[in-house]
């Protein structure tokens, strides 16, 4: 190898399985080689890969920071360096990687002269069992039975500091409704957003291979990715990426039981991965399955954008008959000539705790983001004999994807032809008004701000009691505790004087 090295003028690589079987044979220039896709040799949850890294330095130098950069993505057992010198093997270096215990997460053992090669890596497969246990354990840092996925949630913005910690903190709500473990967050702020990565190529790496270090099995950016970036991260890693909107599809497709919800849900996902669909390679089959792969399904998602804009058409159809049937029962209920309230508010604001409690009915209640999808529509009697149909909606959140908000409008539609619009707000959230504001943007959207609300503010019970009244006082609003019938005397009277004033 060094003989052939030195005559060409280039460094010559081969990569070896433990068996020692050659799986690839590279040819670089003289400054570094590129390595060959090794997708046949996927890491999952492996914390090696079980593939070593043997190639020239035509100077004889030391092993660089791309060999360790590479090792470090890469997840090689090892990377050896054979340094030449006078067209002849002189000196080996060699790199694994290290306990994440120790300072630094890999080891660089040498120079080795290379007539002493056998005895120095006697030992080195014995070693690198123990290196691999060692860091099974030290990566897993919870039940190695527990197999949710494992992310790193990222924000890379050029706006106020405030506005991404708050979004970040939102994103890791996200991330729980979607049963994900969140091991990490990393928050960039550059000068300029990064058209290729968001952020910087070594800034990409670091977030990598500290991913890797983890024991990470998805990165979640909190901004929207375009196809070309998905694919460029994509590129540096084989850890599946999705963004914000993705994560949010996914807890729809959680939560969707009813064949309103699947359809709204199937034909978002489709019209969001549409632009991805640009052929079956690695990029596009990190995207299927687990998170970011629910719902349709890894056939409907593979196949080619003719069937898919096909579907997408049926879909369209299908929600245009949920829809008549839909005004159907509207006019069945305009016939009775009974008011009809919508709840309205942000997700995990205690909307469908509010409904089973004013109603006694029992419609599922859990405390994470968009736990209820599905409309839920019951009777409610007032003290003087008057009865109104009230309906709980699905949570409203900031930046809701497009192709989401699209397909759920078919949904929010009941909104419009309400009397009554009860804004429930969690008084108890430090950014109950930042969620206000998201919640007027998308009615404004729809074209229902000018509708009769009401605020109610929920859970008083954990405010100050002063502290409840003036934020009260401020809007214009009641305050209850969705978990306290007691605390609704006040809420009915309310929305008694809205929709039947003196």
């Amino acid at each position: 190898m060094a003989e052939h090295s030195s005559s060409i003028g280039r460094q010559i690589g081969a990569v070896a399985d433990r068996n020692g079987n050659i799986t690839h044979v590279i040819a670089g220039d003289a400054k570094g080689l590129v390595i060959p896709d090794l997708a046949d040799y996927p890491l999952g949850r492996r914390v090696l890969r079980g593939l070593r890294l043997i190639h020239t330095h035509l100077k004889n130098e030391q092993i660089n920071q791309d060999d360790i950069t590479d090792l470090l993505l890469l997840r090689l057992d090892a990377l050896i360096a054979i340094g030449i010198e006078n067209s002849m093997p002189e000196n080996i270096y060699l790199a694994h990687l290290k306990s994440s215990d120790s300072p630094k997460a890999y080891e660089i053992t040498g120079p080795i002269p290379f007539h002493r090669l056998d005895a120095s890596f006697e030992n080195f497969d014995e070693m690198l069992s123990s290196l691999e246990d060692e860091l099974g354990y030290q990566k897993s840092g919870f039940d190695i039975k527990d197999r949710r996925e494992r992310a790193i949630l990222v924000s890379v913005s050029t706006g106020p500091r405030y506005e991404q910690e708050e979004s970040m903190e939102e994103l890791k709500e996200l991330a729980d409704s979607s049963n994900v473990a969140v091991l990490d967050t990393l928050i960039q702020r550059p000068k300029q957003i990064n058209p290729k990565y968001l952020m910087g190529e070594g800034k990409i790496k670091e977030l990598v291979i500290n991913a890797l270090n983890k024991g990470a099995t998805l990165l979640i950016f909190d901004q929207d990715l375009n196809p070309s970036q998905i694919k460029a991260i994509s590129d540096v890693t084989e850890i599946k990426v999705i963004d914000r909107s993705q994560l949010i599809l996914d807890i729809f497709a959680r939560r969707a039981h009813s064949r309103d919800g699947k359809v709204q849900v199937e034909l978002a996902q489709l019209r969001y991965r549409l632009p991805h669909l640009t052929g079956k390679g690695t990029a596009m089959s990190r995207l299927m399955g687990g998170i970011g792969g629910r719902g349709p399904g890894e056939m409907k998602l593979e196949i080619d954008r003719r069937r898919v804009r096909e579907r997408i058409g049926l879909l369209e159809k299908q929600l245009i008959s949920l829809s008549l049937a839909r005004h159907q029962r509207k006019a069945r209920r305009v016939e009775l000539g009974l008011p009809i309230i919508s709840i309205i508010g942000y997700t995990n604001a205690g909307k469908s705790t509010l409904l089973n409690n004013l109603t006694k009915s029992r419609t599922f209640v859990e405390d994470k983001m968009f736990a209820t999808l599905d409309t839920a529509s019951r009777r409610l009697r007032f003290p003087r004999e008057r009865d109104v149909i009230i309906t709980d909606t699905v949570g409203f959140i900031r930046n809701l994807p497009s192709d989401l908000f699209s397909a759920f409008s078919a949904t929010l539609e009941e909104l419009k032809d309400a009397n009554l619009l009860l804004h429930i707000v969690d008084m108890s959230n430090p950014r109950f008004e930042q969620h206000m504001s998201s919640v007027d943007k998308i009615l404004s959207d729809l074209g229902l701000s000018q509708k009769t609300q009401l605020l109610v503010f929920n859970k008083e019970d954990m405010v100050d009691k002063e502290e409840a009244f003036a934020i009260c006082r401020r809007f214009d609003a009641v305050s209850i505790s969705a978990l306290k019938p007691e605390s609704f005397y006040k809420l009915l009277d309310a929305i008694e004087i809205k929709l039947w004033p003196l």
